[in-house]
């Protein structure tokens, strides 16, 4: 059996940890797959446009190995089999999202709200049917455990995050959603850390600090801030090319 990827798919989302848990409607971050030349793809594409929704079958090209029990990274502290669950680490590596179609413009499709990392190998794309996809009753064994956290941003939070949007720090909302919505303070599915009565979530050199409210199922985040000390930002090195943003950052947010 020879699979052959009919395109690329290509965001600002590259490590694992960039990733959507699902791509829900709440997640906006946009991407692009863009098809293979010469293959007639663009006969292909016809009458898609019309489809709100569509279907993107890939390859999860991360995951060299696959694994027959994982953890969830929501709404179960136990492994579980993996063909109960999403994971990428499957015995063909084979994924599957239904994400928002923006445009088509020639062999290139604008999408948003996906599941995907940059790089990704495009197999296939099919319309999203509700009257055939849709079952909004049907059970949902160990994930019906799974109580999502309200998450809330203060008003400094969200004032800071515009700006690194603006600054091209597109995926860190989307982030903070991510990681926190499920197991907000799990160490084990996520880097993060308490601090007093404050917990610190990572994403590469920024720091998210929030609050947990258990019995409302409620995040507040409170503010973004450099990971960096001063000593670190005013040194040379400068290994990930980012301590110009941080020191732009630091000169409007103190």
């Amino acid at each position: 059996m020879n699979l052959k990827p009919i395109g690329l798919y290509h965001s600002e989302a590259k490590a694992p940890y960039e990733a959507a848990r699902q791509p829900l409607a709440r997640i906006q971050t946009r991407g692009e797959i863009v098809l293979e030349s010469g293959q007639q793809f663009e006969q292909a594409l016809e009458d898609l446009e019309g489809f709100e929704r569509i279907w993107v079958i890939y390859l999860f090209h991360h995951n060299p190995h696959w694994k027959p029990k994982v953890r969830p990274p929501r709404g179960s502290d136990r492994k579980v089999g993996v063909f109960a669950t999403r994971a990428p680490y499957r015995p063909n590596p084979i994924g599957m999202s239904c994400v928002k179609l923006v445009k088509i413009s020639g062999l290139r499709l604008t999408v948003e709200g996906a599941d995907l990392l940059d790089g990704t190998p495009v197999l296939d794309l099919k319309p999203y049917l509700p009257y055939a996809d849709a079952f909004p009753d049907s059970k949902v064994g160990w994930v019906a455990q799974a109580k999502p956290f309200e998450v809330r941003f203060f008003p400094e939070a969200e004032a800071q995050l515009e700006f690194l949007k603006s600054e091209g720090l597109t995926q860190l909302a989307d982030f903070i959603l991510n990681q926190l919505e499920y197991d907000p303070t799990s160490t084990d599915k996520k880097r993060v850390r308490a601090e007093g009565a404050h917990f610190v979530l990572a994403y590469k050199t920024w720091r998210v600090q929030f609050t947990v409210d258990e019995a409302l199922r409620r995040i507040e985040v409170l503010k973004i801030f450099s990971g960096y000390g001063l000593q670190e930002l005013a040194a040379s090195e400068d290994p990930y090319g980012d301590k110009s943003l941080h020191r732009r950052y630091l000169g409007r947010f103190r």
